[in-house]
């Protein structure tokens, strides 16, 4: 590293996005024809690493193609608040930069602790822990599983969840999370982390394309699956009869509606698919609807119900646990204010005995929270037991450490940082409107019109 007191001294954004409705990726109830975008943050540093390369925190907010540009926009207003701060003092407690940025009592106003702010600050959040496990020389999960419980619970801010998980029941869960993870780090690092893969469900895949697909998953040793479903009911009975002709009676499937429905209607479709025995349901309902999700939960019984990609807050997450309304909780590393929002969550699902499955896909989901899913194990449940992240097989190979998957088991990431780092080719050729790639798609586009 260099010697002295080194800064963030600039905070460039990148509008990057690819053309994945063209081949209908990510195709569900609610979203027929997403492009997976990344609203991109490099913090840039007047550091050099080991390698004699420049220092630099990278993180992102997912988006789905229109809309980017505003994300990339709230991730610009926050560069005040990072420009000019010390890399040793955001490294050493990046809780500085998450209480900063939360606390802005004028940010707060467009929030509060909501929406697309809350995803900007999540995006810096995640650069700093980028750049602190960087500087560390270590995997973010690896960070995390090492750190100090005390200075765990510092990272954590408690406002508005103390009513269910308190600092010092906070502190207890994490110090009792210590015992074996020697062991769990060696587990981990051998055999990996359970996943199950949503590639086979898109609705607007083919039959055809559904079937190749779920028999390469098995063959993948993947032993659970995702259909999104909610857009007609007799395609979903046929989906779905299909999905099971080609994986068996014995791998778990489950659906995810993208809160297309109304409550009454969540419970009659889903018992409408009671036949084919869905493991769990997602995102039945809006995922602001606590209670809604609670009547749900009791009129889909024994199907699960699971939540969280769109999960706004710990607040919500914290009611949605005290309801009762939830056995599966989904969080998504870029949706919420970061790893230490994160943290709170994870530590709130443990006190409540509910499993963590987090949503992933996207642009880098999968990348990032592994991480999270492999600091829980190691240090917190100490349990994968039903417990899968999800993985998607898309657009891993434009980062530089991108996920590696054996036997359907994402393998621990050993690089430093947190997976986030974008090749420059790949934001060079799909930055948008300017990218390679969007110039040349609009060169084609004008020709066609012209002939």
């Amino acid at each position: 590293m260099s010697v002295g007191r080194t800064r963030i001294v600039a905070l460039d954004t990148y509008d990057i996005r690819f053309p994945t409705s063209r081949e209908h990726d990510g195709s569900d109830a609610m979203n027929p024809d997403p492009d997976y975008s990344a609203a991109y943050v490099v913090l840039r540093t007047d550091a050099v690493d080991a390698r004699g390369h420049a220092l630099a925190g990278h993180g992102f907010a997912f988006t789905i193609g229109r809309g980017n540009d505003v994300q990339v926009a709230a991730i610009g207003a926050l560069c005040d608040h990072v420009i000019g701060r010390e890399v040793e003092e955001l490294c050493a407690d990046p809780g500085v930069i998450s209480r900063a940025l939360v606390g802005d009592s004028q940010l707060r106003w467009l929030g509060p602790e909501k929406g697309v702010m809350q995803m900007a600050i999540g995006a810096v959040v995640n650069a700093v822990w980028d750049l602190a496990g960087k500087r560390a020389g270590k995997p973010v999960w690896q960070l995390l599983a090492e750190a100090e419980p005390e200075w765990l619970v510092a990272q954590i801010d408690f406002r508005y969840i103390e009513d269910a998980l308190t600092p010092a029941e906070a502190l207890e869960l994490l110090r009792a999370g210590r015992v074996g993870s020697a062991e769990r780090t060696r587990v981990l690092l051998d055999q990996g982390y359970p996943a199950y893969t949503t590639s086979p469900g898109w609705l607007g895949y083919s039959d055809e394309k559904l079937t190749r697909l779920a028999k390469q998953a098995v063959a993948e040793g993947f032993t659970q699956i995702k259909l999104k479903v909610g857009a007609d009911l007799q395609d979903d009975i046929r989906r779905f009869r299909a999905a099971r002709a080609a994986v068996g009676t014995e791998l778990r499937i489950a659906i995810d509606a993208n809160q297309r429905w109304n409550v009454q209607e969540a419970i009659d479709w889903v018992k409408a698919l009671d036949e084919f025995e869905p493991y769990w349901i997602e995102e039945p309902t809006s995922p602001d609807d606590v209670l809604g999700h609670a009547s749900i939960r009791r009129g889909v019984t024994p199907i699960k119900v699971a939540t969280g990609e769109h999960v706004q807050n710990r607040i919500v997450f914290k009611q949605l646990l005290q309801a009762g309304a939830i056995d599966i909780l989904q969080l998504d590393s870029a949706r919420v204010a970061g790893v230490n929002e994160n943290l709170a969550i994870l530590l709130l699902a443990a006190k409540f005995g509910i499993p963590v499955c987090p949503h992933a896909g996207g642009v880098g989901l999968c990348e990032l929270v592994q991480h999270l899913s492999m600091f829980d194990f190691v240090a917190l449940s100490g349990s994968t037991e039903d417990r899968v992240i999800e993985f998607v097989d898309h657009l891993h190979g434009h980062f530089t450490d991108p996920v590696r998957m054996s036997g359907g088991r994402y393998l621990a990431p050993t690089a430093p940082g947190f997976s986030a780092e974008m090749y420059p080719a790949s934001i060079a050729t799909y930055r948008f409107p300017d990218g390679t790639f969007w110039l040349e798609d609009l060169r084609q586009l004008n020709e066609g019109v012209t002939a």
